[in-house]
């Protein structure tokens, strides 16, 4: 299976999805008066970049090492999911700031224009079809170890969201007449919490990977259990590890009998390098140091 080929086609196929819901939302929000629904639109149209920042960093972390980059080029994909979060924020932050001036103009005694079924309607397609694309799109995503296709995938689905609190802010506006119209901009906030949590959990850990922090413990433990279950190798120690995109890279010292032959002590190293590809992945960078027993 062609890694690259497979993230593009996912990807494609929620581009498809967000240029209709861009376009009937846009319209939807300008016809039907809906406010949240307009600033839906705008998420939508933020999905449109994502997508396309996704397919750009999975060319080039595709790309083998090369002078410049020993490890690689898989940060490429960190960083897409790193800007994918902080797209996700500026959209929320969008979102929340028409919706606290709306509430603003309602509060000072300004009258806010219903919306219309068409917003409805809209809202209630987007949320099916986005919550199909976000099923599909994070299987896939698991499926292909891709970081950014993940990251791409709470998109969807914060899309998803933000189109449940439209369609509650909407529906209940047209239900209970003009008198609860701010009902609108109140689903407008609502969807701007639900956008902030998957923005700070997707920054979280894009940040975290550009930071080099560590795999996590249970993953740490797994390399030790792997390395130990080599009856002639001991203590091992100064474990160090970090994620490359899509990729694991591990250091570790080791200790064996002083006395073995350096082609024994090398082709034991060669054998544990190999278990580990065999768990973590055959591209997985591994660096093992082989010191005497004390």
């Amino acid at each position: 299976m062609n890694r690259e080929r497979e993230i593009y086609k996912v990807t494609l196929v929620g581009s498809a999805a967000n240029v209709l819901l861009t376009v009937f939302k846009f319209v939807a929000g300008i016809v039907g008066h809906s406010a949240a629904m307009t600033a839906d639109a705008i998420h939508s149209l933020s999905d449109l970049l994502t997508d396309a920042v996704v397919l750009l960093s999975v060319h080039i972390s595709s790309k083998p090492e090369d002078r410049d980059h020993d490890y690689g080029h898989g940060k490429y994909e960190t960083l897409a999911t790193t800007f994918i979060g902080f797209a996700l924020a500026a959209v929320a932050v969008g979102i929340g700031w028409k919706a606290v001036e709306a509430l603003l103009l309602w509060y000072g005694g300004g009258t806010l224009e219903a919306p219309g079924m068409l917003a409805l309607w809209a809202a209630l397609v987007s949320i099916i079809l986005k919550e199909l694309v976000y099923q599909y799109t994070v299987r896939r995503g698991r499926d292909l170890d891709s970081p950014a296709v993940e990251a791409n995938a709470w998109h969807h689905r914060s899309d998803a969201f933000s189109s449940l609190g439209t369609l509650a802010g909407i529906g209940g506006a047209i239900l209970l007449g003009d008198r609860w119209a701010v009902l609108d901009p109140i689903a407008g906030l609502v969807v701007t919490t639900f956008i902030l949590r998957v923005a700070y959990r997707l920054l979280k850990q894009g940040l975290n990977e550009l930071l080099e922090a560590s795999l996590p413990d249970e993953v740490e433990k797994e390399i030790l259990d792997v390395v130990s279950a080599f009856p002639d190798v001991s203590d091992p120690h100064h474990l160090r590890t970090r994620r490359i995109g899509s990729r694991y890279a591990i250091e570790l010292h080791i200790r064996m009998d002083g006395t073995l032959s350096l082609a024994v002590t090398h082709a034991r190293a060669c054998e544990i390098e190999q278990a580990l590809k065999n768990r973590f992945g055959n591209h997985t960078h591994i660096t093992l140091h082989v010191e005497p027993k004390k």
